[in-house]
């Protein structure tokens, strides 16, 4: 269905629809938002009045800061591990020529394919016998197991997007592979990476099932210190921390689009 042309009753049914999901996702942030400046002790909306005493608590207790420290290392490895692993993977799938490579595409995606916590319970097992539990390099992998196949959904279409004349003219001028994708292919695919990027940190920043089976006293991200604060003081600091996580998420959704549009524009 196109949506440009006049209004009709598909049309708008369908912007009504997409109105509805909009509103349904985002309701839930315009109530805890609100109850995160509240000056009482519990949870109530509307709030009575106006405090930052729990985003002050958020700042000043040591607990929440090295949570949050935690979450940003681990993503930040994890962006570095899953695009290397993934976009290999990737230009692997679609420059390649070789048996089965449909098969090994498909297995990639099996972490999205597959419940979430069967992957973590599976990580949980292996990494137990490793030793690699309450670690940050278990975390960094385990969470590189679920952003990689969607670094490899978007490096394929990337890279499937560019010419690869232009990487056979690099070639023929007397440039080898390694070069040739360092100097023509990634820089061609920049805004790809950005975007795989983005969703790499979000899934690693964001994800609490494998944080709740690989945490330790010494490493636990800030959605596994958000679960313990549910579980065991339920206040309006617990709003204000997720308030705060939203702020990032979309502050990280901006400034790559940002980047990615004067990427597209050069």
């Amino acid at each position: 269905m196109k949506l440009d042309g006049p209004m009709t009753p598909g049309k708008a049914l369908l912007y009504l629809i997409v109105a509805l999901v909009l509103f349904f996702l985002a309701v839930p942030n315009f109530i805890v938002a609100p109850i995160s400046f509240s000056p009482t002790s519990v949870l109530e909306f509307p709030p009575r009045g106006f405090s930052l005493k729990w985003y002050d608590k958020y700042f000043t207790q040591p607990g929440w800061l090295a949570a949050t420290f935690t979450s940003f290392y681990v993503a930040f490895l994890t962006v570095i591990v899953s695009l290397a692993v993934g976009s290999a993977a990737a230009y692997g799938i679609v420059r390649g020529d070789f048996p089965g490579k449909r098969l090994l595409n498909s297995f990639f995606l099996f972490p999205i394919i597959i419940p979430s916590l069967l992957t973590a319970i599976a990580i949980f097992r292996l990494f137990s016998y490793l030793g690699w539990t309450g670690t940050t390099f278990g975390f960094v992998l385990g969470h590189s197991v679920l952003a990689v196949p969607f670094v490899i959904t978007i490096m394929t279409a990337s890279f499937r997007g560019i010419d690869v004349s232009v990487e056979n003219a690099a070639r023929n001028l007397g440039a080898n592979r390694i070069r040739t994708v360092l100097h023509v292919t990634v820089p061609m695919a920049m805004p790809g990476f950005l975007s795989a990027g983005l969703f790499a940190f979000l899934v690693s920043f964001d994800e609490l099932l494998i944080a709740l089976f690989l945490s330790s006293p010494r490493v636990s991200t800030l959605p596994k210190r958000l679960w313990e604060g549910i579980q065991l003081e339920i206040d309006p600091s617990l709003a204000a921390v997720s308030t705060i996580l939203v702020l990032i998420s979309l502050a990280v959704l901006v400034a790559a689009g940002l980047i990615k549009r004067k990427l597209e524009a050069k």
